[in-house]
């Protein structure tokens, strides 16, 4: 019994130990939790201030290359102004285009016969002619009649016969004269109507695309099917997308550097166009920047990257620490 005894009073004491271990280390377990939340946020604050500094530190110089699309000034798809039968298409897919130089000629040859047709007529000085001798013999006629009325040797109706003559031989001149000016305005007309069967670039060029050949037919209309199609690729046109914090440091005339993917070099273009409406879904607006390429070496429909030498990133504010 006495053995007994003494094995439960000695469980019971470690049971109290045990029971009281936890509440005397309680104060030093919490200020090691304390201590440990103490040097996570440290850290966590250190590396924020380590990744924000990473990141000003290079925006101090100059911002980021931004992916960009070079493309055509313009595309244009030469489409004849009248309906007929094309005759000889003088350049192929590739070509090289001078500004007003011919692409296409339409048969134009009754066109041809209607243009020499007013030519003559504006260059006909017959009836002026017969008129205005009509009209001088008029003249002398009413002189002398009123030399002879002085004298009394001729009536006044004959007088006034004479002078009604001379009227109308001058009407006659002034009626020959006028249809030679519209016989000439005739002739610019048919000259005009000829020229519609020409077809010329408008600029500066290269052919895209050859759609139609001699012998095809051309009709009127912009849903008909172009002949030539022709793009400017001088000036090249860089399309760029920013964020919108860039907004206020873009400026009209700002230059960048432009380097067109698989090509490399860097060619300097120049900011023409600011866009004032945002996309406001991605929280981005348009520059559009003009590239001179007058040896064309440089391709249009080509990715890029612009560098703005003259931008600077926008400022970031670093986190407070919790």
């Amino acid at each position: 019994m006495p053995a007994r005894a003494g094995a439960v009073r000695r469980g019971a004491q470690e049971r109290l130990r045990a029971g009281a271990e936890p509440e005397a280390r309680s104060p030093a377990r919490a200020g090691a939790r304390v201590f440990r939340e103490g040097r996570v946020r440290q850290a966590q604050f250190i590396k924020t201030f380590v990744a924000a500094a990473a990141l000003a530190a290079p925006l101090g110089a100059r911002a980021a290359p931004f992916e960009c699309l070079i493309q055509p000034n313009q595309i244009v798809e030469i489409r004849s102004p009248v309906e007929g039968l094309i005759s000889k298409v003088h350049v192929q897919r590739g070509d090289s285009a001078k500004a007003g130089q011919v692409l296409v000629e339409l048969e134009s040859s009754a066109e041809r016969s209607a243009v020499e047709t007013a030519k003559f007529r504006s260059e006909m000085t017959g009836r002026i002619t017969a008129a205005k001798e009509r009209f001088e013999y008029a003249s002398t006629k009413l002189g002398r009649t009123k030399e002879l009325q002085k004298q009394n040797f001729v009536a006044m109706q004959a007088h006034d016969d004479v002078q009604a003559e001379m009227r109308v031989a001058q009407a006659e001149l002034q009626d020959a004269r006028e249809n030679q000016n519209l016989a000439r305005l005739d002739h610019r007309h048919a000259v005009d109507l000829l020229n519609l069967r020409t077809l010329r670039s408008p600029f500066d060029g290269v052919v895209m695309d050859r759609m139609l050949n001699p012998g095809d037919l051309t009709q009127y209309g912009t849903e008909t099917k172009p002949i030539v199609k022709l793009a400017q690729i001088d000036p090249l046109r860089v399309e760029v997308v920013l964020p919108v914090e860039y907004y206020r440091k873009l400026t009209l005339g700002m230059t960048g550097e432009v380097t067109p993917e698989g090509l490399g070099g860097q060619h300097t273009a120049t900011v023409k166009v600011i866009d004032r409406v945002f996309d406001a879904a991605s929280g981005t607006f348009g520059v559009r920047l003009e590239l001179p390429n007058k040896r064309g070496t440089v391709p249009g429909g080509i990715r890029c990257q612009v560098e703005f030498a003259q931008l600077k990133p926008p400022e970031r504010r670093l986190p407070s620490p919790k």
